[in-house]
């Protein structure tokens, strides 16, 4: 599990990170909200550990920003803004939990494994590569939080595609495992459906996530 902390106080960064690694997570620091900002396009994340008073981007600034691009990312804003008005803003905003300073370490990594377990209920119903998003179980596809129209059998191959990001699929087993038939070196079937995906899913957006590989197959991962 990889989390991010985006906090700006020297003591409070080396005083999580020591922790969080100690318990076994992977973790970047961030001490300004811009900066946090290019980590996230950079890198996905199971956690944010959000403070609200940063320079650059404060944490509502960044929050706002960053439920567009990760709407399922869990966030836990870390602050010493203690009042009411400030809380319900943050989970507003999309925040999933609000833990005021100063705290004890057991009860944060308490509420982190908390929202991870959440996270892992969800996970089955929704993939994600980059700022593209599947929901499984309401058939809706989003990239930079807008919607995107697929046919049923658009869908099926991006599922697919997605349940092996990273992985060459060669058209032999695209053909076995979306359309059930055996691939017949004639037809073009194949091309034609993943090229309209590519023009929905990749062509209006200047990060491409669907590639050819000449000679094999296809990949979709994030450069």
């Amino acid at each position: 599990m990889r989390i991010l902390i985006i906090e700006d106080d020297k003591k409070t960064i080396s005083y999580l990170y020591k922790g969080l690694t100690a318990s076994g997570y992977i973790v970047d620091t961030a001490d300004d909200g811009l900066k946090a900002q290019h980590y996230v396009v950079q890198c996905q994340y199971d956690l944010i550990l959000l403070d609200v008073m940063l320079p650059k981007c404060d944490g509502w600034t960044f929050l706002s920003w960053f439920r567009g691009v990760c709407p399922d990312t869990r966030v836990l804003f870390l602050t010493a803004r203690d009042n009411v008005e400030d809380k319900v803003k943050g989970l507003e905003l999309g925040a999933d939990d609000y833990l005021v300073k100063p705290f004890a370490f057991s009860e944060l990594l308490a509420r982190i494994r908390n929202l991870l377990k959440r996270k892992d209920k969800s996970s089955h119903d929704q993939l994600h590569l980059a700022d593209l998003h599947v929901d499984l179980i309401k058939h809706k596809v989003h990239r930079n939080n807008i919607a995107i129209t697929l046919t049923p059998k658009e869908f099926s191959l991006l599922v697919f595609l997605l349940q092996h990001t990273g992985e060459v699929l060669t058209r032999a087993l695209i053909a076995e495992k979306v359309w059930d038939i055996n691939f017949d070196s004639d037809t073009n079937v194949i091309d034609v459906v993943l090229r309209r995906l590519r023009q929905k899913i990749d062509d209006p957006y200047e990060e491409k996530l669907l590639h050819t590989i000449r000679g094999v197959g296809y990949v979709i991962e994030q450069k």
